[in-house]
């Protein structure tokens, strides 16, 4: 890799996914003062490409961040399976912050059992996407039995890593699969809530398998500063996003698609 190079890559990454948080957080706000409907039009426009702009960059970064450890193997589908794992986190996250919400007496009459159920729908769709693109992976890899493909399964089997990959199969998708597909789970807040959980720690956990193998080959290898890292720039991020969140109002109350998302009703 190239040092500079690198560099750039990183830092335009970044700055695409500030330009987006930024774009629809700074008109969301906005909205609220000139009450004006042709933001949502606007933002349902930028939408459009500014989630192709970040798949794209979220696949890129993760070639540069991830593949790059393991410079002789290629996957044309890691892509897919990193950005669908974000996005369950991301909704899992998102179900996990209006709990919180509702736990400080915010947004309960806002946001409902009924959000809480299509949020649910939508972790246990795309957690389910994730496992299908994930094995699909492994499948052609291990169908087309390539050297320079397989050389990564054989690092990430080897060792302690091998009960890693079950502990993933059985806790990243068997467990919510069955635990979570009833209607009755989406809608039971704990439940939801335990699952959420689970889930980002599955995810964390998927990532851990992914990138550690490179610095461990031999097997697991627990270390402090795994945990801490993680905690300290989550800790960060979620520092500057409630810091943020506390200076506007947490109800889009000029928002013209208020009361149908007020008005929702699963069937």
């Amino acid at each position: 890799l190239n040092g500079l190079f690198f560099a750039i890559r990183i830092f335009f990454y970044f700055s695409v996914w500030y330009w987006i948080s930024k774009t629809f957080f700074s008109k969301s706000v906005g909205q609220d003062l000139t009450g004006d409907p042709q933001i949502t039009l606007d933002l349902q426009k930028k939408s459009t490409y500014s989630l192709i702009l970040f798949a794209l960059t979220i696949t890129f970064s993760f070639v540069d961040l991830v593949m790059s450890l393991t410079p002789h193997w290629y996957s044309t589908i890691f892509g897919v399976y990193i950005f669908s794992g974000a996005v369950v986190v991301a909704f899992c996250v998102t179900s996990l912050i209006y709990m919180y919400l509702r736990k400080k007496n915010l947004l309960k009459s806002i946001v409902n059992l009924e959000h809480y159920h299509d949020l649910g729908k939508f972790i246990y769709g795309f957690n389910i996407f994730w496992s299908y693109i994930a094995f699909s992976q492994y499948f052609l890899i291990w169908y087309g039995n390539v050297p320079e493909e397989t050389s990564f399964y054989l690092k990430h089997f080897k060792g302690s890593w091998e009960i890693i990959t079950a502990i993933l199969v059985i806790g990243h998708f068997a467990i919510p699969f069955i635990l979570f597909m009833s209607r009755h789970a989406k809608r039971n807040l704990r439940f939801h809530f335990f699952m959420a959980t689970w889930l980002v720690f599955m995810h964390f956990l998927d990532l851990y398998w992914i990138i550690m193998p490179n610095a461990s080959p031999k097997g697991f290898h627990f270390n402090l500063l795994d945990i801490t890292t993680f905690i300290g720039i989550g800790g960060i991020y979620f520092a500057v996003f409630f810091n943020c969140l506390s200076k506007v109002s947490l109800i889009p109350h000029k928002d013209p698609r208020l009361s149908e998302s007020l008005n929702f009703h699963n069937f």
